[in-house]
Protein backbone atom coordinates (compact mmCIF):
# COMPACT_ATOMS: atom_id res chain seq x y z
CA UNK A 1 0.00 0.00 0.00
CA UNK A 2 3.01 2.43 0.79
CA UNK A 3 3.70 2.94 -3.25
CA UNK A 4 -0.07 3.84 -3.64
CA UNK A 5 0.20 7.11 -1.38
CA UNK A 6 3.05 8.29 -3.49
CA UNK A 7 2.03 7.15 -6.60
CA UNK A 8 2.35 10.07 -10.00
CA UNK A 9 -0.87 10.18 -11.98
CA UNK A 10 -0.29 11.50 -15.66
CA UNK A 11 -3.39 12.87 -17.64
CA UNK A 12 -3.50 10.34 -19.89
CA UNK A 13 -3.82 7.39 -17.73
CA UNK A 14 -6.94 8.76 -16.33
CA UNK A 15 -10.00 7.75 -18.23
CA UNK A 16 -12.87 10.11 -17.10
CA UNK A 17 -16.47 9.31 -18.73
CA UNK A 18 -19.30 11.86 -19.10
CA UNK A 19 -20.85 10.41 -15.89
CA UNK A 20 -17.01 11.91 -14.24
CA UNK A 21 -16.39 8.34 -12.85
CA UNK A 22 -13.18 6.05 -12.63
CA UNK A 23 -14.26 2.57 -13.96
CA UNK A 24 -13.04 -0.25 -12.14
CA UNK A 25 -13.91 -4.17 -11.40
CA UNK A 26 -14.01 -5.71 -7.70
CA UNK A 27 -15.60 -8.35 -6.25
CA UNK A 28 -18.27 -7.51 -3.74
CA UNK A 29 -17.74 -6.11 -0.34
CA UNK A 30 -20.31 -6.52 2.16
CA UNK A 31 -21.17 -3.15 3.91
CA UNK A 32 -20.53 -3.05 8.11
CA UNK A 33 -21.04 -1.59 9.84
CA UNK A 34 -19.26 32.09 21.88
CA UNK A 35 -20.93 35.76 23.01
CA UNK A 36 -23.31 38.58 22.22
CA UNK A 37 -26.31 39.24 20.21
CA UNK A 38 -26.13 38.40 16.18
CA UNK A 39 -26.42 40.45 13.10
CA UNK A 40 -26.13 37.36 11.39
CA UNK A 41 -29.66 35.75 10.63
CA UNK A 42 -28.90 31.97 11.83
CA UNK A 43 -31.39 29.60 10.99
CA UNK A 44 -31.43 27.08 13.92
CA UNK A 45 -32.03 23.18 14.43
CA UNK A 46 -33.00 22.37 18.00
CA UNK A 47 -30.85 19.26 19.09
CA UNK A 48 -31.39 18.51 23.15
CA UNK A 49 -27.87 18.30 24.75
CA UNK A 50 -28.12 16.83 27.95
CA UNK A 51 -24.98 15.62 30.98
CA UNK A 52 -24.14 19.02 31.17
CA UNK A 53 -21.20 19.84 34.23
CA UNK A 54 -21.36 22.65 36.23
CA UNK A 55 -19.09 24.81 33.87
CA UNK A 56 -21.64 24.12 31.27
CA UNK A 57 -19.51 21.81 29.49
CA UNK A 58 -20.84 18.31 28.74
CA UNK A 59 -19.39 15.95 31.44
CA UNK A 60 -16.70 14.28 30.69
CA UNK A 61 -16.50 10.57 29.81
CA UNK A 62 -13.45 8.02 30.17
CA UNK A 63 -13.14 7.87 26.41
CA UNK A 64 -10.72 10.60 24.38
CA UNK A 65 -12.11 8.93 21.17
CA UNK A 66 -12.39 11.70 18.23
CA UNK A 67 -15.43 10.62 16.00
CA UNK A 68 -15.09 12.41 12.37
CA UNK A 69 -18.02 12.37 10.23
CA UNK A 70 -18.36 13.01 6.29
CA UNK A 71 -16.28 12.82 3.34
CA UNK A 72 -13.11 10.84 2.09
CA UNK A 73 -11.64 10.86 -0.88
CA UNK A 74 -9.01 10.89 -3.38
CA UNK A 75 -6.84 14.30 -3.58
CA UNK A 76 -4.88 14.49 -7.01
CA UNK A 77 -1.93 16.97 -6.78
CA UNK A 78 0.08 18.72 -9.83
CA UNK A 79 3.49 17.61 -9.39
CA UNK A 80 4.75 20.95 -10.10
CA UNK A 81 3.11 24.23 -8.73
CA UNK A 82 1.45 27.35 -10.36
CA UNK A 83 -0.20 25.43 -13.75
CA UNK A 84 -3.83 24.86 -14.56
CA UNK A 85 -5.36 21.74 -14.20
CA UNK A 86 -4.65 21.22 -18.29
CA UNK A 87 -0.84 22.04 -18.19
CA UNK A 88 0.16 19.87 -15.25
CA UNK A 89 1.94 17.24 -16.30
CA UNK A 90 1.26 14.71 -13.91
CA UNK A 91 -0.35 14.18 -10.56
CA UNK A 92 -0.26 13.13 -7.49
CA UNK A 93 -2.60 10.81 -5.65
CA UNK A 94 -2.81 11.28 -2.12
CA UNK A 95 -5.89 10.34 -0.02
CA UNK A 96 -8.08 13.49 1.45
CA UNK A 97 -11.53 14.68 2.56
CA UNK A 98 -11.44 17.16 5.73
CA UNK A 99 -12.53 14.60 8.26
CA UNK A 100 -10.89 12.09 7.09
CA UNK A 101 -8.11 13.91 7.61
CA UNK A 102 -8.71 14.56 10.96
CA UNK A 103 -9.40 11.11 12.12
CA UNK A 104 -5.72 10.34 10.65
CA UNK A 105 -4.37 13.48 11.88
CA UNK A 106 -5.49 12.48 15.54
CA UNK A 107 -4.13 8.95 15.53
CA UNK A 108 -1.34 9.79 14.13
CA UNK A 109 -0.42 12.39 16.60
CA UNK A 110 -0.77 9.36 19.23
CA UNK A 111 -4.68 10.32 19.99
CA UNK A 112 -7.86 8.06 19.16
CA UNK A 113 -10.04 8.43 16.40
CA UNK A 114 -12.63 7.08 14.35
CA UNK A 115 -14.20 7.87 11.16
CA UNK A 116 -17.80 7.84 9.88
CA UNK A 117 -18.72 7.75 6.33
CA UNK A 118 -19.19 6.24 2.59
CA UNK A 119 -16.42 5.80 -0.55
CA UNK A 120 -17.06 3.71 -3.71
CA UNK A 121 -17.11 -0.20 -3.58
CA UNK A 122 -13.63 0.21 -5.88
CA UNK A 123 -10.48 0.94 -5.74
CA UNK A 124 -9.65 4.12 -4.56
CA UNK A 125 -12.45 3.21 -1.62
CA UNK A 126 -10.61 0.26 -0.93
CA UNK A 127 -7.28 1.66 -0.80
CA UNK A 128 -8.82 4.56 1.36
CA UNK A 129 -10.15 1.67 4.30
CA UNK A 130 -6.74 0.63 4.33
CA UNK A 131 -5.26 3.63 4.83
CA UNK A 132 -7.36 4.37 7.40
CA UNK A 133 -6.52 0.60 8.78
CA UNK A 134 -2.94 1.90 8.40
CA UNK A 135 -3.40 4.61 10.45
CA UNK A 136 -4.78 2.72 13.28
CA UNK A 137 -8.21 5.26 12.64
CA UNK A 138 -11.39 2.68 14.10
CA UNK A 139 -13.38 2.42 10.94
CA UNK A 140 -16.35 0.69 11.93
CA UNK A 141 -18.48 3.18 10.63
CA UNK A 142 -17.30 2.73 7.08
CA UNK A 143 -19.38 1.87 4.48
CA UNK A 144 -19.37 1.26 1.11
CA UNK A 145 -22.07 1.71 -1.93
CA UNK A 146 -21.94 -0.63 -5.03
CA UNK A 147 -23.55 2.18 -7.29
CA UNK A 148 -21.67 5.28 -7.07
CA UNK A 149 -17.75 6.01 -7.19
CA UNK A 150 -15.63 7.16 -4.39
CA UNK A 151 -15.27 11.37 -4.85
CA UNK A 152 -12.34 12.43 -6.48
CA UNK A 153 -10.55 15.83 -6.75
CA UNK A 154 -8.22 17.44 -8.44
CA UNK A 155 -6.51 20.59 -7.22
CA UNK A 156 -4.69 23.28 -8.61
CA UNK A 157 -1.44 24.49 -6.73
CA UNK A 158 -0.69 28.12 -7.33
CA UNK A 159 2.79 28.97 -6.94
CA UNK A 160 2.20 29.93 -3.16
CA UNK A 161 1.18 26.37 -2.33
CA UNK A 162 -2.66 27.76 -2.12
CA UNK A 163 -5.17 25.51 -3.56
CA UNK A 164 -8.33 25.73 -6.07
CA UNK A 165 -10.48 22.63 -6.79
CA UNK A 166 -12.06 20.66 -9.53
CA UNK A 167 -14.44 17.81 -7.57
CA UNK A 168 -15.93 14.85 -9.58
CA UNK A 169 -19.06 13.69 -7.46
CA UNK A 170 -22.24 12.78 -9.61
CA UNK A 171 -23.10 11.61 -7.10
CA UNK A 172 -20.10 10.01 -5.18
CA UNK A 173 -20.61 7.28 -2.72
CA UNK A 174 -20.03 10.12 0.32
CA UNK A 175 -23.48 11.72 -0.70
CA UNK A 176 -24.98 9.22 -0.21
CA UNK A 177 -24.55 8.18 3.58
CA UNK A 178 -28.22 7.04 4.61
CA UNK A 179 -29.26 7.45 8.52
CA UNK A 180 -29.79 4.00 8.75
CA UNK A 181 -25.92 3.21 8.06
CA UNK A 182 -25.03 5.34 10.93
CA UNK A 183 -22.78 3.09 13.43
CA UNK A 184 -24.87 5.41 16.36
CA UNK A 185 -22.67 3.23 19.47
CA UNK A 186 -19.48 4.16 18.11
CA UNK A 187 -20.70 7.61 18.01
CA UNK A 188 -22.10 7.32 21.33
CA UNK A 189 -18.76 6.42 22.43
CA UNK A 190 -16.97 9.63 21.69
CA UNK A 191 -15.49 12.36 23.66
CA UNK A 192 -15.69 14.63 20.46
CA UNK A 193 -17.79 14.44 17.24
CA UNK A 194 -16.13 16.41 14.81
CA UNK A 195 -18.22 17.68 11.06
CA UNK A 196 -17.83 19.84 8.41
CA UNK A 197 -20.57 21.53 6.02
CA UNK A 198 -19.74 19.88 2.79
CA UNK A 199 -22.66 16.22 4.09
CA UNK A 200 -25.32 19.00 4.62
CA UNK A 201 -25.31 19.60 0.77
CA UNK A 202 -27.66 16.87 -0.94
CA UNK A 203 -29.72 14.16 0.98
CA UNK A 204 -29.33 11.66 2.20
CA UNK A 205 -26.19 12.46 3.79
CA UNK A 206 -27.67 15.62 5.03
CA UNK A 207 -30.47 13.58 7.04
CA UNK A 208 -27.98 11.00 7.97
CA UNK A 209 -25.50 14.41 9.02
CA UNK A 210 -28.48 15.80 11.09
CA UNK A 211 -29.14 12.18 13.01
CA UNK A 212 -26.01 11.42 14.14
CA UNK A 213 -24.98 15.17 15.20
CA UNK A 214 -28.32 15.02 17.49
CA UNK A 215 -27.14 11.53 18.85
CA UNK A 216 -24.10 12.97 20.10
CA UNK A 217 -25.48 15.96 21.57
CA UNK A 218 -28.29 14.14 23.02
CA UNK A 219 -25.54 11.61 24.66
CA UNK A 220 -23.44 14.37 26.04
CA UNK A 221 -20.32 14.51 23.42
CA UNK A 222 -18.91 17.60 22.39
CA UNK A 223 -19.28 18.88 19.30
CA UNK A 224 -16.71 19.90 17.03
CA UNK A 225 -17.40 21.90 13.46
CA UNK A 226 -15.35 23.15 10.66
CA UNK A 227 -17.47 24.35 7.85
CA UNK A 228 -14.26 23.82 5.02
CA UNK A 229 -15.90 25.85 2.61
CA UNK A 230 -16.04 24.74 -0.85
CA UNK A 231 -18.31 26.89 -3.22
CA UNK A 232 -18.13 24.92 -6.15
CA UNK A 233 -20.32 21.80 -4.41
CA UNK A 234 -23.72 23.90 -3.54
CA UNK A 235 -25.79 25.28 -5.48
CA UNK A 236 -25.41 29.08 -4.80
CA UNK A 237 -23.73 30.75 -2.57
CA UNK A 238 -26.71 31.60 -0.85
CA UNK A 239 -27.49 28.15 -0.29
CA UNK A 240 -23.91 27.18 1.09
CA UNK A 241 -24.04 30.50 3.69
CA UNK A 242 -27.66 28.93 4.84
CA UNK A 243 -26.29 25.40 5.53
CA UNK A 244 -23.62 26.05 7.19
CA UNK A 245 -25.32 28.13 9.37
CA UNK A 246 -27.67 25.88 9.94
CA UNK A 247 -26.21 24.00 12.44
CA UNK A 248 -24.07 26.82 13.86
CA UNK A 249 -25.55 27.43 17.05
CA UNK A 250 -25.20 23.81 18.15
CA UNK A 251 -21.86 23.02 18.09
CA UNK A 252 -19.30 23.71 21.18
CA UNK A 253 -16.19 24.39 19.16
CA UNK A 254 -16.06 25.83 15.69
CA UNK A 255 -13.12 26.48 13.63
CA UNK A 256 -13.18 28.93 10.92
CA UNK A 257 -10.50 30.97 8.43
CA UNK A 258 -10.54 34.33 7.59
CA UNK A 259 -12.23 33.77 4.51
CA UNK A 260 -15.23 32.21 6.21
CA UNK A 261 -15.74 34.85 7.82
CA UNK A 262 -15.71 37.16 5.33
CA UNK A 263 -18.19 35.07 3.51
CA UNK A 264 -20.41 33.91 6.36
CA UNK A 265 -20.70 38.20 6.91
CA UNK A 266 -21.21 39.37 3.36
CA UNK A 267 -18.06 41.02 2.94
CA UNK A 268 -17.25 42.32 6.68
CA UNK A 269 -13.55 42.59 8.08
CA UNK A 270 -12.62 39.37 9.27
CA UNK A 271 -10.11 40.93 11.51
CA UNK A 272 -11.87 42.67 13.17
CA UNK A 273 -12.96 41.26 16.62
CA UNK A 274 -16.25 42.77 16.70
CA UNK A 275 -17.38 41.05 13.33
CA UNK A 276 -15.99 37.72 14.73
CA UNK A 277 -18.10 38.12 17.75
CA UNK A 278 -21.48 38.73 15.64
CA UNK A 279 -21.04 34.90 14.52
CA UNK A 280 -20.80 33.70 18.61
CA UNK A 281 -23.52 32.03 20.44
CA UNK A 282 -23.99 31.37 24.47
CA UNK A 283 -23.55 27.87 23.26
CA UNK A 284 -19.85 28.25 21.91
CA UNK A 285 -17.40 27.09 23.95
CA UNK A 286 -14.40 27.95 21.58
CA UNK A 287 -14.07 29.98 18.19
CA UNK A 288 -10.88 29.48 16.56
CA UNK A 289 -9.85 31.51 13.57
CA UNK A 290 -6.98 30.14 11.63
CA UNK A 291 -5.02 32.80 9.60
CA UNK A 292 -2.81 30.38 7.74
CA UNK A 293 1.23 31.20 8.53
CA UNK A 294 0.01 33.96 10.64
CA UNK A 295 -1.52 31.35 13.26
CA UNK A 296 -4.86 31.97 14.93
CA UNK A 297 -7.14 33.56 17.18
CA UNK A 298 -9.29 32.40 19.85
CA UNK A 299 -12.57 33.55 21.60
CA UNK A 300 -14.37 31.56 24.46
CA UNK A 301 -16.53 33.37 27.11
CA UNK A 302 -13.91 34.19 29.62
CA UNK A 303 -11.08 35.21 27.53
CA UNK A 304 -9.70 35.99 23.68
CA UNK A 305 -6.40 36.39 22.00
CA UNK A 306 -3.80 35.37 19.12
CA UNK A 307 -1.16 32.66 19.34
CA UNK A 308 1.91 33.18 16.23
CA UNK A 309 2.18 30.80 13.93
CA UNK A 310 4.95 28.70 12.41
CA UNK A 311 6.49 30.49 9.64
CA UNK A 312 7.80 27.46 6.64
CA UNK A 313 8.03 27.53 3.08
CA UNK A 314 4.56 26.09 1.45
CA UNK A 315 4.93 23.70 -0.89
CA UNK A 316 0.88 22.53 -0.05
CA UNK A 317 -1.53 23.87 1.64
CA UNK A 318 -4.23 21.01 1.25
CA UNK A 319 -4.62 19.72 4.63
CA UNK A 320 -3.48 22.52 6.97
CA UNK A 321 -6.65 23.49 8.44
CA UNK A 322 -7.28 19.58 9.24
CA UNK A 323 -4.10 19.24 10.70
CA UNK A 324 -4.70 22.35 13.18
CA UNK A 325 -8.21 20.94 14.05
CA UNK A 326 -6.41 17.41 14.91
CA UNK A 327 -3.61 19.22 17.07
CA UNK A 328 -6.11 20.80 19.28
CA UNK A 329 -9.01 18.31 19.02
CA UNK A 330 -6.16 15.84 20.21
CA UNK A 331 -5.37 17.85 23.44
CA UNK A 332 -9.15 18.84 24.38
CA UNK A 333 -10.07 15.35 23.60
CA UNK A 334 -7.54 14.38 26.90
CA UNK A 335 -8.46 17.27 29.24
CA UNK A 336 -11.58 19.33 28.12
CA UNK A 337 -10.98 21.60 31.17
CA UNK A 338 -8.23 23.75 28.76
CA UNK A 339 -11.20 25.80 27.68
CA UNK A 340 -11.17 27.30 30.82
CA UNK A 341 -7.44 27.76 31.25
CA UNK A 342 -5.98 29.95 28.99
CA UNK A 343 -2.53 29.34 29.46
CA UNK A 344 -2.78 25.84 28.90
CA UNK A 345 -5.29 26.39 26.11
CA UNK A 346 -2.38 28.83 24.17
CA UNK A 347 -0.18 26.03 24.50
CA UNK A 348 -2.42 23.70 22.82
CA UNK A 349 -3.14 25.87 20.21
CA UNK A 350 0.87 26.54 19.65
CA UNK A 351 1.06 22.90 18.74
CA UNK A 352 -2.03 22.90 16.17
CA UNK A 353 -0.23 25.92 14.62
CA UNK A 354 2.62 23.62 14.20
CA UNK A 355 0.98 20.75 13.07
CA UNK A 356 -0.78 23.05 10.17
CA UNK A 357 2.83 24.23 9.37
CA UNK A 358 4.62 21.13 8.78
CA UNK A 359 1.50 19.95 6.87
CA UNK A 360 2.02 22.34 4.14
CA UNK A 361 6.10 21.29 3.61
CA UNK A 362 4.52 18.23 1.57
CA UNK A 363 1.96 17.12 -0.72
CA UNK A 364 -0.84 15.97 -0.44
CA UNK A 365 -3.00 15.81 2.94
CA UNK A 366 -2.69 12.46 4.61
CA UNK A 367 0.34 12.13 3.77
CA UNK A 368 1.35 15.15 5.28
CA UNK A 369 0.03 14.69 8.25
CA UNK A 370 2.43 15.21 11.16
CA UNK A 371 3.68 12.90 14.06
CA UNK A 372 3.46 14.11 17.61
CA UNK A 373 7.03 13.77 17.56
CA UNK A 374 7.60 15.99 14.87
CA UNK A 375 5.63 18.76 15.86
CA UNK A 376 7.70 18.93 19.19
CA UNK A 377 10.66 18.90 17.12
CA UNK A 378 9.55 22.13 15.25
CA UNK A 379 8.12 23.62 18.28
CA UNK A 380 11.72 23.20 19.62
CA UNK A 381 14.09 24.25 16.58
CA UNK A 382 11.17 27.41 16.08
CA UNK A 383 12.25 28.37 19.81
CA UNK A 384 15.89 27.87 19.22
Amino acid sequence: MAALHSTAFYLGSVALSSRQELSFRRGNVKASAFFCPSSVSIPQLSFQSKALGGDGLPETKDSSLVVCFGEMLIDFVPTINGLSLADAPAFKKAPGGAPANVAVGIARLGGSSAFIGKVGEDEFGYMLAEILKENNVNSEGMRFDPGARTALAFVTLRSDGEREFMFYRNPSADMLLQEAELDLDLIRKAKIFHYGSISLITEPCKSAHIAAAKAAKDAGIVLSYDPNLRLPLWPSAESAREGILSIWDTADIIKISEEEISFLTKGEDPYDDAVVRKLCHPNHKLLLVTEGAEGCRYYTKEFNGRVKGLKVDAVDTTGAGDAFVAGILSHLAKDLSLLQNEDRLREALKFANACGALTVKERGAIPALPTREAVYDAILHSVG
